[in-house]
């Protein structure tokens, strides 16, 4: 069992950065999970963010946050993060951190991930 924690979420205005956070932990973590990020905004389906592979050398963005947010780990950490700059009114959502046993693949979609965090929200001001 893996138990995945999100944290710095928060309120960010329009064109300002934030960086969220995702603590892994659980006995079974290990070299073979992909941890991804997604969002889910208001009245929308859950999306894709972004995946990182374990050794944190491949990724993968939405197009629509692509040149703006970074993912990135700390496997001494057990943390995944989400670096978000240059963030736009439609960033608003709660974000979801996901850890899947993909041994080296890089899934986009949600049934690719075994764990899921509870969720940090991010609000936008404009």
């Amino acid at each position: 069992q893996v138990q995945l924690v999100e944290s710095g979420g928060g309120l960010v205005q329009a064109g300002g950065s934030l960086r969220l956070s995702c603590a892994a932990s659980g006995r079974t973590f290990s070299s073979s999970y992909a941890m991804g990020w997604f969002r889910q905004a208001p009245g929308k389906e859950r999306e894709f963010v972004a995946v990182i592979n374990w050794s944190g050398d491949r990724t993968y963005y939405a197009d629509s946050v692509k040149g703006r947010f970074t993912i990135s780990r700390d496997n001494v950490k057990n943390t995944v993060y989400l670096q978000m700059n240059s963030v736009k009114p439609e960033d608003l959502a709660v974000y979801y951190c996901a850890a899947g046993r993909t041994y080296g693949s890089l899934p986009r979609g949600s049934s690719g991930y075994n764990y899921w965090g509870q969720g940090t929200q991010v609000t936008v001001s404009s």
